[in-house]
């Protein structure tokens, strides 16, 4: 059913659910996982050398953390995945890496870390619902 996953991460508890369901749904259907994290430059803009510079790289640092940590769960858990970090609008990004992928399923988290108001969905996580083209499963 599912061949190619992709998963959306920043570090928040949501988005830690998200992993875990994805790499349960590889496991059962053999499928591969894709993790993606975007550094949110709608936030901090695209700034050339500067401190909104400064903390781009901090946050992509973080980025390629959290993307080293869902590989080494993958690996141990004998499931194929790929990352990848890019700068960029996360709801932007994320659809258009699952087209890039052909992903057969998103999975993320229903609010990331500049969201945490129990029993909403996030902003991000509602764009990827509403536009994406395939099906979409939050945590």
């Amino acid at each position: 059913m599912y061949q190619t996953i992709l998963v959306p991460i920043d570090g928040s508890e949501p988005a830690n659910r998200a992993v875990e369901h994805a790499l349960d749904l590889a496991e059962n259907y053999g499928a591969a996982i894709h993790t993606l994290h975007v550094v949110d430059t709608a936030r901090y803009g695209e700034p050339t050398l500067s401190s909104a510079e400064i903390v781009l790289n901090e946050l992509e640092e973080r980025g390629y953390g959290l993307l080293e940590e869902v590989a080494d769960l993958a690996d141990d858990r004998a499931v194929v995945a790929g990352t990848r970090l890019c700068r960029g609008r996360p709801q932007q990004e994320i659809l258009e890496y699952a087209d890039e992928i052909d992903a057969d399923l998103i999975v993320l988290g229903s609010r990331g870390q500049s969201h945490q108001l129990g029993g909403h969905i996030g902003s991000v996580a509602e764009r990827v619902v509403r536009s994406a083209d395939r099906p979409v499963l939050t945590t």
